[in-house]
């Protein structure tokens, strides 16, 4: 028997990998799928099963793609409805990998389809589940996505949620090993642990949301309680999946490599989406461009940003990087990319076209500036952060809601933005030129500097109760 989680720290989603007798399972793949084909192809093994947990709100997956170049075939959970061909499982059904089987539970309350895959090893014994967005280590999975299809409240779905952990998961044995689709930064729950595998007895006493107490009326209250709105993208790729997509090799042939007159030409009805390093953007960049850079964390900042899935886009990219934005904008289902600047932005250079800058400075100097009386400084990390520590009499503006904190910064002083380290920041900065605000400065570090300076915090909740 092998298990493999495949975890992509970008979307914090583990896809897994289970092989036994030379047959394979897939569960929740990402939308590039060549990774699972080589993975069975060096195991001598041939892909059986494609299992998921549920229609997906976050990443656009690759069930439909592996299918096809496998021959495996889909399965969902009870009360599925996809627009294409798939085993829809009853629960409590039992699919054989070689000696291993595994037993499909539905666990309703994320979504209506949500099934927790029960593994058990050659002795029939229970091993482990893979519990998609039903069971986190350390959450659960919100209760508000799937209200419209649903057609029932979040504090329904919150209640029918309690009722599935309680009757299908909690009465594991606490040895089973518990392999959760996401980790912590996925937008799919509010208190995910950074670790990514963990046991069931451990959930049972450390998960807030397994208290064996807990009544239906408290579950619903904490688990309901502080979730922020989900990104705009996330009814788009639930779509995506539930009716098929085109594959991410026919999405990068699309695309075509711009000369610097091209690619002026096509961002008249485009987005400039710049994907470098925030210091090499702030040095320099194409007027009108917004920087996300492809190293932070890149696909679902572009999903709260960037509303619109069907926005036109053409990219710079960092050298060699440009098929890797490509396919990793298309995991969240961004698919309408025309291309990118060939050679970047120093072959916008070269062509003799007009590049902008923002400024950053250090933390240090920041410091210099609030304690000389500078007020114009803006904090855009998210609440939690921000409640945990922050400047004396700096506002919080957080990044996933910037739209709604537009008219706060001022048109023509100057103004300093920073975020934890530098990145969002730099994002924020960058939207705010585009719209006409040519006066912020980025600080350098963010808050992580900033905490080193002589500059008086506001310290006001314990770091280890953020959500």
């Amino acid at each position: 028997m092998k298990i493999e989680q495949i975890y992509t720290g970008c979307l914090a989603q583990g896809a897994y990998y289970i092989e036994s007798e030379g047959e394979v399972a897939i569960i929740d793949p990402l939308r590039e799928v060549q990774q699972y084909i080589d993975r069975a192809t060096k195991d001598n093994a041939k892909i059986k099963y494609i299992f998921e947990t549920h229609f997906h709100a976050d990443f656009v997956s690759g069930h439909l793609t592996l299918s096809q170049k496998t021959g495996a075939e889909i399965v969902y959970g009870p009360t599925a409805k996809p627009a294409f061909k798939a085993h829809i499982a009853t629960d409590g059904e039992v699919f054989k990998i070689g000696k291993l089987s595994i037993i499909a539970l539905h666990t309703p309350g994320h979504t209506m389809e949500s099934t927790t895959y029960l593994l058990k090893d050659e002795n029939g014994k229970d091993y482990a589940i893979f519990s998609g967005d039903t069971l986190f280590l350390g959450d659960v999975g919100r209760p508000d996505l799937a209200q419209k299809a649903a057609n029932m409240t979040q504090e329904e779905l919150a209640a029918t949620l309690y009722h599935s952990l309680r009757t299908k998961i909690m009465p594991l044995a606490d040895d089973v090993i518990v392999y959760p689709a996401h980790g912590a930064g996925s937008a799919c729950g509010k208190n995910l642990s950074k670790e990514t595998v963990g046991t069931l007895g451990e959930q049972k006493k450390t998960n807030y949301a397994l208290r064996a107490d807990m009544t239906v009326e408290e579950f619903v209250q904490e688990v309901t309680d502080g979730l922020l709105p989900p990104p705009a993208y996330f009814p788009e790729n639930v779509r995506l999946n539930k009716e098929g997509y085109e594959s991410i090799e026919t999405i990068i042939e699309k695309n075509k490599a711009f000369t610097p007159v091209e690619f002026k030409e096509a961002a008249d009805e485009a987005l400039i989406l710049d994907v470098r390093d925030a210091d090499s953007f702030g040095k320099g960049h194409i007027p009108g461009s917004i920087f996300i850079g492809v190293d932070g964390g890149f696909a679902p900042w572009v999903g709260a940003l960037i509303t619109d899935i069907n926005q036109p886009i053409v990219l710079v990219t960092p050298e060699g990087r440009e098929q890797e934005t490509i396919t990793r904008l298309s995991r969240v289902g961004y698919d309408n990319t025309l291309g990118y600047l060939a050679n970047g932005i120093e072959a916008w250079k070269a062509a003799g076209f007009e590049t902008d800058a923002i400024e950053r400075i250090s933390a240090e100097t920041l410091a210099d500036k609030i304690n000389a009386g500078e007020k114009n400084v803006f904090d855009v990390r998210k609440p939690g952060e921000y409640n945990s520590s922050h400047i004396e009499n700096v506002p919080n503006s957080p990044l996933d809601f910037l739209n709604d904190h537009i008219n706060d910064f001022p048109a023509t002083e100057t103004t300093y933005l920073h975020c934890a380290g530098g990145y969002r920041s730099m994002i924020a900065a960058s939207i705010l030129k585009a719209r006409g605000f040519h006066n912020m400065i980025d600080v350098i570090g963010g808050f992580g500097a900033i905490k080193n300076t002589n500059l008086p915090l506001v310290e006001s909740v314990c770091p280890s109760t953020l959500k």
